[in-house]
């Protein structure tokens, strides 16, 4: 999939004005096409959140099953309907540039497939889709109830007191230990509805990936890319292959819109042989990261060493997610295979070797990555350990620190800091969440969240969009089957003895809320998976105002 190329984001205002206005009728027109079909998505929802209600019907007293909360005009709403996914907030989602980049192709993408016909679609690209997950997509019914274009308005947030009723029991759950905390927070207003030691700080596992994002996207904005080149010493006929720290380029014969290092090879023979070259000593350039490769947890098949060149994220079979053996020399193993696509395209080369190009070195060609919003994407769509170390190192480079474990942790700081996001507590030493010694509050979680639906912030907005859809896609592919499936949207984070949970739900009033879990001495990590998924299905259940 090709993704389209994000625009910059300053000087958006008088331009995001006018295109809402010219968007306007087309909503209109849309809402008018799509109403018949909000009843059929509300009927494939009921059933599902019905029996998310069951399961927690002592604590939620005031669901009536799955009823369309009331609908507002598409173009009112502000930071809670563009968190939600709804590509139909003019103002919002017109800057915000392409919203389902190749990460995720959420539910209401694909609404014409959802509302019109049984079977739906592949949401997930990489990470697949459960043969019994829920079909046509139940998120439809929730997000695109704003297309009726009625009079009324969202009801107020849920009030703190509700939500502890309803959330207080399910927390308490022994699944969950004595150590855990929580926080749940209303998009709109940013306002703390819920909290339960949401300023201790816990091993965060997983859900460190969103804090990874906001930083790199705010480091370096979504339209950035990573590019891997080719550059010729024009004294030596040296080759040099120079990474740029894209984990995404791949080898394989369908680059499906990815970086691709078969393109290169062609691009790089046909200038080689323009000047008549067609035998080089061909080298390699690692040189844009630091410090070790290896991650402190050791090696380890959620991860590949962190190299600023590898293809397919030196995985050794043909997956694209999920955990698997890794070579030993990323930046080494993609040479290699370079080196055997330019010998099909008549290039002769040495054994490849490490170096780094001079600045005299000319330029050859170079391919590079889909906009960093698209990377984001699927890097918390699939949990891609690999990706979020690389944008870690790609946050450090752009503030100027070492492009290390340590550094890419100091930046990511640095950047969240500059939001003004809340901290106190906060530690990070990877951008992956691998590492024990992270630690990250509900509070921070929250925060994240509510900033990446910002308006004010569009480049964020991979965040949202990138975050698993309960049932669908990723890491959630098969949980929330028999719940909430297509309604939660979250980040899920285990390590041994933690298990934590952060994202966003549309509750029964209509509003978007930010909720972050965590858990820290889980001894069942099913039970306590559970355990959180009842937890956020109660949420979207939940009529607490």
């Amino acid at each position: 999939m090709v993704v389209p190329e994000l625009r910059p984001w300053r000087d958006a205002g008088p331009r995001v004005t006018r295109l809402a206005n010219a968007v306007r009728p087309r909503l209109a027109r849309a809402a008018d096409a799509v109403r018949p079909g909000l009843t059929r998505a509300t009927d494939t929802v009921r059933p599902y959140l019905e029996r998310s209600a069951a399961a927690v019907k002592p604590q939620v007293t005031r669901f009536t099953g799955m009823t369309r909360p009331k609908t507002v005009k598409t173009w009112q709403y502000t930071a809670g309907a563009a968190g939600a996914g709804l590509a139909l907030a003019a103002t919002v989602v017109t800057a915000a540039g392409p919203w389902d980049s190749s990460g995720q192709r959420t539910a209401e993408r694909d609404r014409a497939v959802a509302l019109e016909r049984t079977g739906g679609t592949d949401h997930a690209g990489d990470s697949g889709t459960a043969a019994t997950a829920p079909r046509p997509a139940p998120s439809a019914a929730s997000v695109l109830v704003a297309l009726g274009g009625g009079a009324h308005t969202v009801k107020s947030a849920p009030t703190g007191k509700a939500l502890a009723a309803v959330l207080g029991p399910l927390l308490g759950n022994t699944a969950l230990g004595t150590r855990h905390t929580a926080a749940v927070v209303d998009v709109a207003s940013g306002r703390r509805l819920y909290g339960a030691g949401a300023g201790t700080a816990l091993i965060p596992a997983s859900t460190t990936k969103i804090a990874t994002a906001v930083a790199a996207l705010s480091a370096l904005g979504a339209d950035h890319r990573l590019t891997t080149r080719t550059a010729l010493e024009p004294d030596t006929r040296e080759l040099v292959l120079v990474g740029g720290g894209d984990p995404t380029l791949t080898a394989r014969t369908d680059a499906d819109g990815w970086a691709s290092l078969r393109a290169l090879a062609e691009d790089t023979a046909a200038a080689l042989k323009k000047r008549h070259i067609t035998t080089v000593t061909l080298s390699y350039d690692k040189t844009l990261y630091a410090g070790s490769e290896i991650h402190p947890i050791g090696v380890n098949d959620n991860l590949a060493p962190v190299s600023a060149l590898m293809a397919d994220e030196a995985r050794t079979d043909d997956s694209a997610s999920g955990p698997v053996a890794r070579v030993s020399d990323p930046a080494a193993d993609a040479t290699r295979t370079f080196a055997r696509f330019l010998a099909a395209d008549g290039i002769k080369t040495t054994s490849p070797g490490p170096s780094k190009a001079t600045g005299r070195a000319q330029n050859l060609a170079e391919v590079s990555s889909p906009p960093l919003s698209a990377l984001v994407e699927r890097m918390l769509t699939n949990s891609d350990n690999d990706i979020a170390e690389a944008l870690a190192r790609q946050t450090a480079v752009a503030d100027r620190q070492r492009a290390d474990f340590e550094g890419g942790g100091t930046a990511i700081r640095d950047r969240l800091r500059k939001l003004g996001l809340p901290l106190a507590g906060a530690e990070f030493h990877d951008g992956s969440g691998l590492d024990r010694a992270d630690r990250l509050t509900a509070n921070l979680l929250t925060a994240l969240l509510v900033k990446a639906g910002d308006p004010g912030r569009p480049e964020l907005r991979p965040v949202l969009t990138g975050l698993p859809v309960a049932g669908f896609t990723g890491t959630l592919t098969r949980r929330y089957t028999d719940g909430a499936a297509g309604v939660v949207r979250a980040k899920t984070g285990t390590l041994t003895g933690v298990n934590t949970l952060a994202g966003t739900v549309v509750d029964q009033e209509g509003r978007l809320l930010a909720f972050a879990f965590l858990a820290g001495d889980t001894t069942d990590p099913g039970a306590a998976q559970s355990a959180l998924d009842r937890t956020a299905s109660a949420l979207a259940a939940c009529g607490c105002g």
